[in-house]
């Protein structure tokens, strides 16, 4: 164990009897294992001393606990941890000392109780909370099972039907329909919350209150029978929306032990689960990606120098399309002003028109009440010029992908707003140098590529160049945050970090189909594999205009490494262009339902006419391992290369620009992650020989070929750092 103590706990005795055991281990006091032994510390010595009657149990600075401390996993799994399983101990402090003592405990729960906390609050004899207080166990999202007794206790609290939902989706609820519920048994508010819990653990122990020990309780517990199609129907479910994972069919398994033979078995054989899903390859994953999404904000050089971000109070986006339209309903969700401009009355119209449809549909899905949108709307003004433009803090350019036009935007900007204003592009593939060519600004100029829908899409790319100020990224690293987006610093090039690293994904495909391969076996295996769908179903529902406008960009820049496929161009000859025409790769009925085109034949054979590709026989029979080591390989590939040109910072940046940009399976832990658990000196072996076979497009790079040739990690730190940062 690390020599720093990691959090503590503190205990106080009241006159009137009551210990008050306080978590402590900021930001939301985490239960480490210094924690955790602190607590069994405690809790001892109140049961041992005869002034103490009954203890409460509660957590520092207005928040209860944010569950186990996960870093824990994290050394466990690296072996630099030799601590007793997480499992055991939670049987040890929380069922045999905590629920089994001959003192009554009560949480009194502020702010959260999520995993670990929700679970030594259960084992407690009663629950007290303050209004709004969200209680949950999310571990199952990374990769864990909820480990502290919550298995056996949340379905003996709620009822098995609403324990699994709330284990299964990891989603908590707020301590009112806990209360409902019978999580809670009664909330209060937070200026009563210790008075009120001391009181109800003083009832408790004069016999006023029931003494219920959770673990204990039955009442709510389906019969045998009924239980047992609970969880058949769970498992049926989980195997359908979560094939690749085992870790939840793992955690229902210990549930329906608990069920079966009793919880005592349950609690022995959920530490036994806890203790085997630490070393499942999609835990390693969903672990890494945890702790590399909090770490995208650091970045050296810039967030180390105690730059404070500036206010933005309004901001300004040019052009309401589908893009600049979700920009605009992402700020004015998060309380930012916002003027929206257009070249005409009617396109304004248009754009606000999609603002409002986009919070509309909040209403509709009960996320937002009717005057929370009017309030919100009144954010949003429309604009025909610049004029307005002469106090925002910050511009976000969103038109076409048209160099000469975002040229003559910047210009203007220049002229119309502020010094301080932050100029900002959402172009997805051409080089910033390039758009803010014609300005003095370059030290203010940055990129912002959202991704599309830019209300509902997680990531935001920040691009900057040579020129961009520290103060610049500061400040839109703070307003990602503000805008609950995760936010990733890259290096200026074409397509920058997600769409530079994933332009082979699709030539990939389209190479595979132009010699032979099945392009709906593609995206079958693709989809398997974790991707939300596959690389031709992609291509229909961004639009073939798009397709050819980015493929385009990396032919005219890395014309030595793309795989030149005229399938696209030959169907939009025929006014196919995908979902909206109906007519893509699939062919789509009145619910946008897809299924496979015959027809596509001719336009692959058509296509091969123009490059010259052949069927060949190894690639018409390629197995679903085969089709996703040729789609993605090359990606890695690409990845090597931003990485060791110093587009990114660090490996893991990648890792959660893929995840979060293309939808890369998170349980895969991320594009250089999975590398690297496949082996670097594989991957070199098989590109070595597929371009040796088929050409330049499979090369690669140098910096695959040194490490690959000595088997070292990719996502390994470099030597010599030229970084672009």
């Amino acid at each position: 164990m690390a020599s720093r103590t990691k959090g503590t706990t503190t205990m106080e005795v009241g006159a009137d009897g009551v210990a008050v055991i306080t978590l402590v281990n900021p930001p939301v006091n985490s239960l480490s294992f210094d924690v955790l032994y602190s607590l069994k510390s405690n809790y001892e010595e109140a049961l041992s001393r005869n002034d103490v009657k009954a203890i409460v149990v509660t957590g520092a600075k207005g928040k209860f606990s944010g569950g186990f401390d996960i870093s824990g996993f994290g050394e466990i799994q690296k072996g630099t941890m030799k601590e007793p399983k997480v499992g055991y101990i939670s049987i040890d402090i929380l069922t045999d000392l905590l629920e089994a003592a001959k003192k009554p405990s009560v949480a009194a729960i502020d702010g959260l109780a999520l995993g670990g906390g929700l679970e030594l609050s259960m084992a407690c004899h009663a629950r007290i909370s303050a209004p709004g207080a969200q209680l949950g166990l999310p571990e199952l999202q990374l990769g864990v099972i909820p480990g502290f007794g919550g298995t056996q206790r949340l379905p003996r609290l709620v009822g098995l039907t609403k324990a699994l939902e709330m284990i299964l989706t990891s989603k908590p609820v707020k301590a009112e329909e806990g209360h409902s519920l019978g999580l809670i048994d009664a909330v209060v508010p937070p200026a009563e919350l210790l008075n009120a819990a001391r009181r109800w653990a003083l009832d408790i122990a004069e016999r006023r209150k029931p003494w219920v020990s959770s673990v204990l309780k039955t009442d709510k517990l389906p019969p045998l029978g009924e239980a047992r199609e609970i969880l058949k129907f769970a498992k049926d479910q989980t195997r359908r929306q979560a094939p690749n994972m085992k870790h939840p069919l793992m955690c229902l398994e210990a549930v329906e032990v608990g069920i079966v033979s009793g919880s005592r078995a349950g609690l022995e054989k959920e530490a036994q689960v806890g203790s085997e899903v630490i070393n499942l390859d999609t835990t390693k994953g969903l672990i890494h990606v945890f702790f590399s999404q909090r770490g995208t904000t650091k970045v050296p050089g810039v967030t180390d120098r105690g730059l404070v971000p500036r206010k933005i109070n309004k901001v300004a986006i040019i052009g309401g399309g589908l893009m600049g339209s979700g920009i605009a309903t992402a700020l004015i969700l998060s309380n930012y002003s916002v003027i929206l401009k257009e070249v005409n009355e009617k396109f304004l119209e248009a754009g606000i028109g999609r603002v409002k449809a986009n919070l509309q549909s909040r209403v509709k899905k009960g996320k937002m009440s009717k005057e929370k949108f009017e309030k919100t709307m009144s954010l949003l003004k429309g604009s025909l010029d610049y004029e307005s433009f002469r106090d925002v803090d910050m511009v976000i350019e969103a038109v076409i992908e048209n160099i000469s036009l975002k040229q003559q935007i910047f210009a203007d900007l220049e002229k119309y707003c502020p010094q301080h204003c932050i100029l900002a592009s959402n172009t997805s593939t051409i080089d910033l140098n390039k758009i803010g060519e014609r300005t003095k600004s370059q030290d203010r100029i940055i990129g912002a590529h959202f991704f599309s829908p830019a209300h509902v899409m997680p990531l935001l790319e920040i691009v900057r160049t040579n020129h961009t100020s520290a103060q610049v990224i500061v400040d839109l690293l703070d307003v990602g945050k503000k805008i609950r987006k995760t936010p990733v610093v890259v290096g200026n090039c074409t397509g920058f970090a997600v769409n530079r690293m994933f332009f082979p994904y699709t030539q990939a495909a389209m190479f595979l189909v132009e010699h032979g391969t099945d392009p709906y076996l593609i995206d079958k295996a693709v989809s398997k594999f974790g991707m939300p769908m596959g690389p031709f179903r992609l291509c229909d529902l961004v639009g073939f205009g798009v397709a050819i406008a980015t493929a385009t960009q990396f032919i005219e820049n890395f014309p030595e490494r793309t795989y030149k496929s005229m399938i696209i161009p030959l169907m939009q000859e025929d006014k196919r262009a995908g979902e909206a025409t109906r007519k893509g790769f699939y062919l789509y009925d009145d619910r946008r339902k897809a299924k496979p085109d015959p027809e596509i034949k001719k336009y692959i054979d058509k296509a091969r006419g123009v490059s010259g590709a052949k069927p060949d026989p190894k690639l018409e029979k390629l197995s679903e391992k085969e089709i996703i080591e040729m789609t993605f390989f090359p990606v890695v590939n690409e990845a090597c290369r931003v990485f060791a040109e110093g587009i990114a910072v660090k490996a893991a940046d990648l890792d959660i620009a893929g995840i979060f940009g293309m939808g890369f399976p998170p349980y895969r832990g991320g594009i250089m992650f999975w590398a690297d658990s496949i082996g670097s000196k594989y991957i070199y072996s098989k590109l070595e020989e597929w371009s040796k076979a088929y050409g330049e497009f499979f090369k690669p790079c140098a910096f695959l070929a040194e490490r690959g040739s000595k088997g070292a990690p990719l996502s390994a730190p470099l030597e010599q750092s030229r970084s672009r940062l």
